[in-house]
């Protein structure tokens, strides 16, 4: 267990871009590697994290132990503005690289983005925050030898300073976790929603829940 003074939280730097893609990938399946639901590592790291450390690196955070990335916090302060670039430049990319490397030949992807779909039109992706109290929104994944640290908070209190010298209102969150409300309410988050999302259910025979926190700036 690394001691407090072992734990260096700093700006994201392009050096590191492939330990966060190999994070967030280890961590996409509820803690757990992506392999699970999807078989090609590229196409899925490139969804979860090409607009934060191609689009919007500053509001990245990292923590390194003894030189090693084990956590990362990607960000944005401005949501719309994120989305809009997702949607014009990342997105079609994406589908072509997917479409190039067989990703839609193989089952196990074509039954997740299956039920992606479906879970979009049943309405489950909405976020019902305010975009003016709340524009920025965060993710914040640790290695699961690092977990239960207080790396995560140290990540939470760097962006908090970095989103509130630059005048942004409110950041939210999104998590499937049912035991993080101590650890979020604990750095001032507050629960603004909770629901389900079913798009996993074909693996784990039920519903997850989805929570959406807020705090104020």
């Amino acid at each position: 267990m690394p001691s407090a003074n072992s734990v260096e939280v700093r700006k994201y730097q392009a050096k590191d871009r492939e330990a966060v893609r190999n994070i967030f990938f280890d961590t996409a399946f509820l803690g757990e590697p992506a392999f699970a639901y999807f078989s090609d590592k590229e196409v899925i790291c490139d969804a979860l994290t090409v607009y934060f450390t191609d689009y919007e690196p500053e509001s990245c955070f990292v923590a390194e132990v003894d030189s090693e990335v084990v956590g990362c916090l990607t960000g944005t302060k401005d949501k719309i503005l994120a989305e809009k670039i997702v949607s014009a430049k990342i997105f079609p990319r994406l589908i072509l690289k997917a479409l190039l490397r067989g990703v839609l030949l193989n089952i196990k992807n074509l039954t997740f983005l299956f039920n992606i779909l479906v879970s979009l039109i049943k309405g489950e992706f909405k976020m019902p925050v305010s975009l003016k109290e709340f524009p920025a929104v965060l993710h914040i994944n640790v290695t699961k030898s690092y977990r239960n640290q207080d790396i995560g908070s140290s990540l939470l209190v760097a962006y908090f300073a970095y989103l509130k010298d630059r005048n942004v209102a409110g950041v939210s969150l999104a998590t499937m976790s049912e035991g993080a409300s101590g650890f979020f309410s604990k750095v001032g988050f507050r629960l603004a929603y909770s629901g389900k999302r079913s798009y996993f259910k074909y693996l784990l025979c039920r519903d997850l829940p989805i929570y959406i926190y807020v705090k104020s700036l």
